[in-house]
């Protein structure tokens, strides 16, 4: 991403709607998988690939050791600002680290960024331990492609039927793969359909629009409700998929 995406994803991600949702669903499964994470007896050893600026790594040292990695050094600065020690510049697709090092790989929204994500999905199995969990997210569809992608340097969008051949394929055996912002699809989908008749912005810009903030309150409950029920069920449709996986 620029450096303007950077700075705003920073000012944004510990409030706006968007990233609140997503950082608490996967500190929920995180919950539920590792009923006692955090404990001294049950610290778990992380890796946050793709870190960005840093808002998930912070939330999630609360269950273990965080080891924050990603390509991009300005990414890793934003990173440092809010106080994470453990900050590694790291290819994706080729992780400086031990095999068998991880309980747990958070990867979320950066296997869009890959050219090659299979070559990724084999360094995060291989970095996992036997029985090591990878949480994921990614955009889905490609009729959803707009400025907005193109902005965040996307290389792609994805259907579940792919998601699954990719982590199968890879080793992993999957434990929930599920659509997620389910509700707002519709909203979206119209959204980009009216965008894409206007002249985009040069350069690009993502698409996250301000909103007051009880409005960005009513929309972090209502995707809370709607993440309580992806906890139990799989959902058929939404702006992105959540994939959870072992390796065995």
């Amino acid at each position: 991403m620029n450096a303007a995406e950077y700075e705003r994803m920073y000012r944004l991600e510990d409030t706006y709607w968007w990233f609140v949702a997503r950082h608490r669903l996967v500190e929920a499964i995180i919950r539920s998988r590792y009923p006692r994470a955090g404990a001294e007896e049950a610290s778990l050893t992380i890796l946050d690939v793709g870190c960005g600026t840093g808002a998930m790594s912070a939330r999630l040292t609360r269950y273990g050791r965080v080891v924050s990695a990603d390509f991009s050094p300005l990414a890793l600065e934003f990173s440092q600002r809010r106080g994470l020690k453990h900050l590694v510049g790291a290819d994706a697709m080729r992780l400086p680290f031990a095999s068998d090092t991880f309980d747990l790989l958070i990867a979320m929204d950066m296997l869009e960024h890959l050219p090659d994500d299979k070559a990724a999905l084999c360094e995060f199995y291989r970095v996992l331990k036997p029985g090591g969990r990878i949480i994921t997210t990614v955009p889905a569809y490609a009729h959803l492609w707009s400025e907005h992608d193109i902005a965040l340097m996307h290389f792609r969008r994805y259907v579940r039927r792919e998601l699954r051949e990719r982590f199968t394929g890879t080793g992993f055996r999957l434990e929930k793969l599920s659509h997620t912002m389910t509700l707002l699809y519709p909203i979206v989908a119209l959204q980009r359909r009216l965008n894409a008749r206007k002249p985009p912005h040069d350069p690009p810009m993502a698409i996250m629009p301000m909103v007051p903030a009880p409005v960005n309150a009513a929309l972090t409950a209502l995707l809370g409700a709607e993440n309580a029920l992806a906890r139990r069920l799989n959902f058929p449709f939404g702006l992105s998929i959540l994939c959870v996986a072992v390796k065995p």
